[in-house]
Protein backbone atom coordinates (compact mmCIF):
# COMPACT_ATOMS: atom_id res chain seq x y z
CA UNK A 1 0.00 0.00 0.00
CA UNK A 2 1.23 3.40 -0.91
CA UNK A 3 0.19 6.55 -0.07
CA UNK A 4 0.50 9.93 -2.00
CA UNK A 5 2.19 12.70 -1.47
CA UNK A 6 0.60 15.99 -0.82
CA UNK A 7 1.35 16.91 -4.55
CA UNK A 8 0.26 13.95 -5.58
CA UNK A 9 -2.96 14.35 -4.28
CA UNK A 10 -4.03 18.19 -5.16
CA UNK A 11 -3.25 16.86 -9.32
CA UNK A 12 -5.23 13.54 -8.76
CA UNK A 13 -8.02 16.29 -7.15
CA UNK A 14 -7.60 18.73 -10.19
CA UNK A 15 -8.26 16.12 -12.48
CA UNK A 16 -10.89 14.82 -11.56
CA UNK A 17 -12.50 18.37 -10.65
CA UNK A 18 -12.01 19.20 -14.20
CA UNK A 19 -13.13 15.39 -16.12
CA UNK A 20 -16.45 16.55 -13.89
CA UNK A 21 -16.55 19.92 -15.16
CA UNK A 22 -15.96 18.43 -18.75
CA UNK A 23 -18.99 15.82 -18.32
CA UNK A 24 -21.01 18.41 -17.06
CA UNK A 25 -20.63 21.09 -19.44
CA UNK A 26 -21.18 17.70 -22.22
CA UNK A 27 -24.60 16.93 -20.24
CA UNK A 28 -25.37 20.94 -20.73
CA UNK A 29 -24.34 21.06 -24.03
CA UNK A 30 -26.68 18.04 -25.17
CA UNK A 31 -29.59 19.54 -23.58
CA UNK A 32 -29.08 23.14 -24.87
CA UNK A 33 -28.53 21.22 -28.17
CA UNK A 34 -32.04 19.43 -27.85
CA UNK A 35 -34.13 22.43 -26.47
CA UNK A 36 -32.09 24.31 -29.84
CA UNK A 37 -33.82 21.93 -31.79
CA UNK A 38 -37.15 21.20 -30.24
CA UNK A 39 -37.89 25.32 -30.73
CA UNK A 40 -36.64 24.87 -34.72
CA UNK A 41 -39.19 22.28 -35.06
CA UNK A 42 -41.83 24.27 -33.13
CA UNK A 43 -41.38 26.94 -35.05
CA UNK A 44 -41.29 25.03 -38.59
CA UNK A 45 -44.35 23.79 -37.76
CA UNK A 46 -46.08 26.83 -36.52
CA UNK A 47 -44.66 28.76 -40.05
CA UNK A 48 -46.47 25.84 -41.96
CA UNK A 49 -49.97 26.33 -42.94
CA UNK A 50 -52.36 23.27 -42.08
CA UNK A 51 -53.43 21.10 -44.64
CA UNK A 52 -56.53 20.95 -45.85
CA UNK A 53 -57.57 24.53 -46.41
CA UNK A 54 -60.00 25.16 -48.99
CA UNK A 55 -59.56 29.39 -50.84
CA UNK A 56 -61.97 30.21 -52.92
CA UNK A 57 -62.33 32.86 -55.33
CA UNK A 58 -65.35 34.33 -56.87
CA UNK A 59 -65.13 36.57 -59.79
CA UNK A 60 -67.71 37.83 -62.14
CA UNK A 61 -66.87 38.18 -65.71
CA UNK A 62 -68.18 40.74 -67.76
CA UNK A 63 -67.98 40.44 -71.72
CA UNK A 64 -68.73 43.66 -73.87
CA UNK A 65 -70.30 42.83 -76.70
CA UNK A 66 -68.90 45.35 -78.91
CA UNK A 67 -71.12 47.58 -80.63
CA UNK A 68 -75.16 46.90 -81.14
CA UNK A 69 -76.11 45.02 -77.73
CA UNK A 70 -79.33 43.64 -79.85
CA UNK A 71 -77.01 42.46 -82.76
CA UNK A 72 -76.88 37.85 -82.44
CA UNK A 73 -74.44 37.96 -85.67
CA UNK A 74 -71.01 37.03 -84.61
CA UNK A 75 -68.35 38.10 -87.23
Amino acid sequence: MSALSPVQRRDRRRRRRREELIRWGIRVAFVLLVFALGVALGQALHDNPKPGNTVTFERTLRVSTGGNPASTVVP
